[in-house]
């Protein structure tokens, strides 16, 4: 077995998301408590067990490469990331309020850090057993069938676009539904999965205003290996930035170039400041 994992090890990956939900995250479904945590968002046990469960399944494996969890401390992450080397970036299970809510919208997103960038990823779909993959320059997959994203239609009204408004300034958000933006509107409220639905074409336009590492590391390289058209800025910047680190980060994505341009000129950045 390699030292470190490469693409030829995602079908391995897929394995261990779907040992890990059918142990950790579907016998608590609809029956899980949850709990508030510093920053606002929820916590519950099938959180940290899936933590848990992988922590020990990836170390079984390649005990070289460390985890870097949400459910940890933020120094500990902050220290694993400036650490170097390859690093596991674990989302255990994103989309909790939706699963702690009984809403059928959660997943569990885990990425391969490498060289300051994402280099291969999985998201795991434990409710529709939809496993997405991607390796950087192979292209990514669903249930290893070849992703291509979809669009109706070369203008944004056309299309259909995920917004999270809760983390978009209450003066800017009227002004996107003027004339001239998307056909309609959707939010998942599971960041990796809004990732690879655009990914998918289930949808084609895509602005959220504050993804942390574990939101958009393996999210983001599968649609970026599917074909989209994608950047990440700072909340209150308009230059996009590629560094990893732990702070919020604004998405903005298309499901290709043309759409993204269009997208950015309508969206106008930055959103905050």
């Amino acid at each position: 077995m390699a030292a470190t994992p490469t693409a030829a090890d995602l079908n391995t990956l897929a394995t261990l998301l779907r040992d890990a939900a059918k142990a950790e995250i579907m016998p608590r479904f609809g029956a899980s408590a949850s709990r508030a945590k510093a920053d606002g968002s929820l916590v519950t046990s099938a959180d940290i067990g899936v933590q848990q469960h992988l922590t020990a399944a990836l170390a079984q494996r390649w005990p070289a490469v460390a985890l870097l969890g949400e459910e940890m401390d933020t120094a500990e992450q902050q220290r694993l990331l400036d650490a170097g080397g390859p690093l596991w970036c674990l989302d255990p299970l994103d989309g909790t309020t939706n699963f702690a809510c009984g809403f059928p919208g959660f997943c569990l997103s885990l990425a391969l850090l490498r060289d300051g960038r994402a280099e291969l990823a999985a998201i795991l779909d434990p409710l529709r057993d939809e496993c997405f993959t991607a390796a950087s320059g192979r292209g990514a997959h669903l249930n290893g069938a070849p992703l291509v994203p979809f669009a109706p239609g070369p203008a944004l009204g056309d299309c259909v676009a995920v917004v999270d408004f809760k983390r978009i300034p209450p003066a800017r958000v009227a002004p996107l539904f003027r004339a001239g933006g998307f056909r309609s509107q959707r939010n998942l409220g599971a960041v990796a999965l809004e990732w690879c639905w655009l990914a998918a074409g289930r949808f084609q336009l895509y602005l959220h205003g504050g993804q942390k590492l574990w939101d958009y590391a393996a999210g983001q390289l599968v649609a970026q290996e599917a074909g989209c058209a994608a950047a990440l800025f700072p909340p209150n910047g308009d230059t996009p930035v590629e560094a990893l680190a732990l702070g919020k980060r604004l998405a903005l994505a298309a499901t290709d170039a043309d759409l993204f341009a269009q997208w950015r000129d309508f969206v106008g950045l930055p959103l905050h400041g």
